[in-house]
């Protein structure tokens, strides 16, 4: 497993300690879960889970039909 040194100003290592006792983990297992998330490369089940959870959404070609016309682009 490798080793990463962080360089971390006074308030931030304070908020990073508190979010880790908070969460109840050590502070280098919460900020390898940190990073986990942000780089993460798809939607967390709990997002891909609420697909379909609005029976009344309006599909897109409805939401489409009202929307403007886009106006002409200039030309770089």
């Amino acid at each position: 497993m490798a080793q990463v040194t962080l360089y971390l100003d006074e308030e931030t290592i304070k908020r990073l300690r508190r979010a880790a006792r908070a969460s109840g983990l050590s502070q280098s297992r919460w900020l390898a879960e940190l990073v986990r998330e942000k780089t993460a490369r798809q939607w967390p089940d709990a997002v891909r889970e609420l697909a379909g959870a609005w029976g009344d959404f309006p599909e897109a070609a409805e939401l489409r039909r009202t929307a403007g016309r886009d106006v002409k682009r200039e030309r770089l």
